[in-house]
């Protein structure tokens, strides 16, 4: 499996220094977790962003019955946090938990300070990254609303090609908004439609 280090990801993305990065990035903590380890649960104030450099996490809620709700993913070079306790100082509503044995980035407010300060080009990357984030937010809306379950299988596979391997069934599933046995069944008709043609 690769290691995507943030040094690499921002000095392929930003026209910048690779001395200055390494300096601003050595500021930045890098955390082994464990798998099943969270990083954040429900009621915590969330005080960083996480890049995934190696392994797999997932965002997830509990609502009142004790069911599941599968807000996302983030494997390797993907960025995971609850904006809503990070940036306006809730408790948060979520659980972040490694699903594999995973190496993460812990991102904090001053970090992104400190590279918006040294690289003015940082600001506007950033924006392309959180508007990014709010379309990918508002498309999975919409396919939760008007979508059939095939259509958001389908959009799944297009959007985490390499994580339907790594996780179970159960959790695409849930991340879906359907059961279990409606994501075996799509599953089977999609297999017998490609068979077929």
């Amino acid at each position: 499996m690769n290691t995507f280090n943030l040094k690499t990801f921002l000095t392929s993305n930003l026209d910048i220094d690779k001395k200055e990065i390494l300096s601003i990035v050595d500021n930045c903590t890098i955390k082994k977790v464990k798998k099943n380890e969270f990083l954040l649960q429900k009621n915590e104030h969330c005080k960083h962003t996480f890049f995934i450099e190696k392994g797999l996490l997932r965002q997830y809620s509990i609502d009142e019955k004790g069911k599941e709700h599968i807000l996302s993913f983030a494997a390797e070079n993907w960025f995971v946090t609850d904006r809503e306790s990070a940036y306006f100082n809730r408790p948060s509503t979520y659980y972040i938990q490694a699903l594999e044995e995973s190496q993460v980035a812990m991102i904090d407010k001053n970090f992104i300070q400190l590279l918006s300060e040294k690289i003015p080009s940082f600001t506007d990357f950033n924006n392309k990254l959180l508007h990014n984030h709010i379309l990918h937010l508002q498309k999975r809306i919409n396919l939760l609303l008007s979508a059939a379950a095939e259509d958001r299988y389908l959009q799944f596979v297009k959007m985490y090609p390499d994580i339907l391997l790594r996780v179970p069934q159960t959790m695409i599933a849930s991340y879906l908004g359907i059961t279990p046995e409606s994501l075996s069944r799509v599953r089977k008709e999609l297999a017998h439609k490609n068979f077929k043609g």
